[in-house]
């Protein structure tokens, strides 16, 4: 298969996009995890633009990398002045880099408005950039700014700057879509064209400001680009940049080019989450390829159809790409569904069982429930309906008490009356918040009589609205997700009352931890993990 090289710009481009900053740290650990995947090429950054950059470029010096090969972003020298007086050229030289990436202008428009130079010193500019660096021993790519815009405006002077950087030493010319709004065939043409004009590689650089930016790349790979720059997750200014995961998926499976190393395909989901982690920004859930939803079926046929043969709704597996199937169970399911969600506890078996639970299903989500998002409720209902649900507390009554002067902070408290093990506890507890006083009286009056509640902790609470035309009034669904050492789950509780809507979740919480620890209800990784046959 012909080798597609994956330069990755998540630490450079990626970290201009609003809501992203990475630490020094943070750049070293991604860095590192992309050589382990066997990225070629790891752009780090901008050395002159800032301390931080410049210590990456000493630090990741010291790193044992495997594979890929780390390259400095800078551009061409500023007009009237020599490369070697040029203090980003400089800084270019100075950070070590193996590789350098110059970035110079394309477009006539530029030129004229934004560099306020004449053509003939802006060509200067970019073989002087080029030469200097070649001639320190760099690896030189040159980054062709705007040149699809620049080609349709004026295609002479366009090919002229690309062939500028050539004449001067480039090893690789990369085409960039900076605006990003250009489409696959006009991306083909350019492609073609500029291929005709240069004897090294090409490469393509796309943004998705008209959510092309995959189909963009893949375009230019079509008509011979071997390189595609990116970002992990598609992060970056305005719109952002391509997704290298559903670049690097699309040219493996569906096009059968080289990427990677070490299997690095089958670890895209890990990669893609390992970012949002590190960048502190909410997983996608439809992302493409490692999207949580992106093999979630929800539909009754489709899950009917999915458990007969995978690929009728699959386009290829899940494993391939690091990620799990998934079932959804909502009022749209079929019994397929219940079928699916029900195998891991053996009660598929029953048809009038699962009729029961589906339409038990049915009703409540026309409250409001939704069980999708809250599987350990879904497993405790399960054992409702089958008649195999015994509670382990049992609640007498509770109160929440707010109380604030003015100028001082809430008072919260919460007293809780249960009975558990045949006796009754009464206990009062302070929280931030009603709901945290009422987890910590619910804990404090438990925990004597059932100590493994001490390992569980909430991490999550969310609360939608659902009938917002009953303003304050509204019924509210209350979704609480919760871990220990082993697993993570969710529950769900819907009332007018956003406390007692709380309360179920926090109930369903607590005993889903007590059965999942008797062995009674399956973990939510065997959840996310469906046993359905795969292709």
């Amino acid at each position: 298969m012909t080798h597609i090289e994956i330069y990755d710009t998540t630490l450079r481009d990626g970290s201009q996009g609003e809501g992203v900053n990475f630490s020094l740290q943070d750049k070293l650990m991604i860095t590192r995890k992309l050589d382990e995947l066997g990225f070629d090429f790891i752009e780090g950054g901008y050395p002159l633009s800032n301390p931080k950059d410049a210590e990456y470029f000493e630090r990741v010096a010291d790193m044992d990398l495997k594979h890929a090969r780390i390259a400095a972003f800078g551009m061409t020298r500023r007009k009237g002045i020599g490369a070697e007086e040029d203090v980003g050229m400089l800084a270019l030289r100075d950070s070590k880099a193996p590789v350098c990436t110059v970035v110079g202008k394309t477009w006539d428009l530029h030129v004229t408005e934004v560099l306020r130079v004449d053509e003939e010193e802006n060509l200067a500019m970019i073989r002087d950039s080029v030469g200097f660096l070649h001639a320190e021993g760099r690896h030189l790519v040159y980054d062709a700014e705007h040149f699809f815009d620049g080609y349709y405006a004026n295609p002479d002077f366009a090919l002229k700057t690309i062939r500028a950087a050539e004449e001067a030493g480039a090893a690789m010319i990369v085409l960039c879509d900076t605006n990003g709004g250009r489409l696959p065939d006009e991306i083909a043409e350019c492609v073609r064209i500029a291929r005709e004009n240069l004897s090294i590689p090409i490469g393509i650089h796309c943004h998705n400001d008209s959510d092309v930016a995959v189909a963009n790349s893949l375009s230019a790979v079509q008509q011979g680009a071997t390189q595609v720059q990116g970002t992990i997750n598609g992060i970056g200014e305005r719109c952002g940049n391509a997704d290298l995961v559903s670049v690097i998926a699309n040219l493996y499976l569906k096009n059968k080019r080289s990427v990677l190393t070490n299997d690095g395909v089958a670890h895209l989901t890990e990669l893609s989450r390992y970012v949002y982690e590190i960048a502190n920004m909410n997983f996608r859930s439809g992302q493409p390829f490692v999207g949580s939803s992106a093999f979630a079926h929800k539909g009754g046929m489709h899950v009917h159809a999915v458990n007969r043969l995978a690929s009728s709704y699959e386009h290829i597996t899940p494993e391939e790409v690091g990620n799990v199937r998934r079932v959804l169970v909502s009022e749209l399911s079929g019994r397929s569904n219940i079928v699916a969600k029900t195998t891991k506890n053996r009660l598929d078996d029953d048809p009038e069982l699962m009729k029961s639970i589906l339409e038990k299903v049915q009703n409540l989500e026309n409250e409001g429930y939704q069980f999708e998002a809250a599987e350990a409720s879904f497993d405790l209902l399960v054992k409702k309906v089958a008649g195999n649900y015994e509670p382990k507390f049992e609640r007498i009554h509770y109160r929440v008490n707010v109380e604030t002067d003015q100028g001082l902070d809430p008072l919260t408290e919460a007293t809780i009356k249960l009975r558990v093990n045949g006796n009754t506890e009464h206990v009062v507890a302070e929280g931030d918040g009603p709901v945290n006083a009422l987890d910590t009286a619910l804990r404090k009056a438990l925990t004597p009589a059932l100590p493994n509640l001490q390992e569980m902790h909430l991490v999550d609470y969310k609360v939608r609205v659902i009938n917002s035309a009953e303003g304050t009034a509204a019924r509210v669904r209350v979704v609480i997700e919760s871990c220990d050492q082993h697993d993570v789950w969710s529950t769900v509780g819907v009332s007018e009352n956003i406390i007692e809507a709380s309360w179920l979740a926090l109930v369903d919480s607590v005993e889903y931890k007590l059965y999942k620890d008797e062995g009674k209800v399956g973990t939510q990784a065997d959840s996310d993990a469906e046993t359905m046959p795969a292709r």
